[in-house]
């Protein structure tokens, strides 16, 4: 196969901003796999670069975008955006799936894919269950670390306060920068708590499913895969048992993981098994 090679694409967010991402493929691709990064994370983070140039080798058209609300600006690696990240809502992160995967259909990304995937993280696995539930059009789904409830970002006794400012802060752990979380979100959570609800919406999933969690997850319980799975009986648990919730993955990219080797090849193979490529 020819090197793959990367596309920068860019559409108009749910906020009306730019949505930014990148198509890695070969020439000859006729499955995609989109990718949904989670909360504080982005399309440049850590694993993801490792996970487009694996996928695009292994035959697929990788397309990993930047969440309107992820705050991450134009260079990719920076919150630059910080007002953008503070009124992000979980509505809008559905909608800017949508608005990738229409552009896909539409050939708009290089392609007319003849079978789609999904893989999400975290609150980008819950994004991604939502659409499968809802896309009879996906045909394979894979979620690593995947929350089967939105909300969990706050405590309940956090909410009085916050609704008191008006905001909470947030801190990347990565750079120490400080960023405002509007209502918005919390706004979001509490007026489309049906549509919004994840662990409802697994049982509504057609798609041939892998459910991959760390057993010792330090953001989202491992209790979330088997919340999932009791809700989706004919998906495949994958646990990895020790690893945390980015399978031992930091930012920079400082080289692999044993949990993260085993989790990256049980994608891709179940991928190429439920994908016409």
């Amino acid at each position: 196969m020819a090197t793959p090679t990367t596309t920068s694409f860019q559409l108009t967010g749910a906020d009306g901003g730019p949505l930014r991402g990148d198509v890695r493929r070969s020439r000859d691709a006729r499955a995609a796999v989109v990718i949904c990064h989670g909360f504080k994370g982005f399309k440049d983070w850590g694993w993801f670069p490792l996970v487009t140039d694996r996928l695009a080798r292994a035959g697929f058209a990788a397309v990993s975008f930047n969440f309107s609300g992820s705050g991450v600006g134009e260079d990719g690696s920076t919150f630059s955006e910080p007002e953008r990240f503070g009124h992000a809502t979980y509505t809008n992160h559905v909608q800017d799936l949508d608005v990738v995967l229409h552009a896909l259909r539409e050939g708009r990304l290089g392609l007319r894919p003849a079978s789609l995937g999904l893989v999400g993280h975290s609150m980008g696995g819950g994004v991604a269950v939502l659409r499968a539930a809802a896309d009879p059009a996906v045909d394979a789904l894979v979620t690593w670390a995947a929350t089967a409830r939105f909300g969990r970002l706050w405590r309940s006794d956090q909410v009085p306060e916050w609704r008191r400012s008006g905001k909470i802060d947030v801190t990347n752990q990565r750079t120490g920068q400080i960023l405002p979380l509007y209502t918005d979100m919390l706004d979001d959570w509490e007026h489309n708590r049906a549509t919004l609800d994840v662990t409802a919406a697994a049982g509504r999933v057609r798609a041939p499913w892998l459910i991959v969690h760390g057993a010792a997850d330090e953001s989202v319980p491992a209790s979330d895969a088997q919340d999932l799975v009791a809700r989706a009986p004919t998906a495949r648990t994958l646990v990895v048992e020790g690893a945390g919730h980015t399978f031992g993955i930091a930012h920079p990219w400082a080289g692999s993981t044993a949990a993260f080797d085993r989790v990256l090849n049980a994608t891709v193979e179940w991928l190429t098994r439920h994908l016409r490529v």
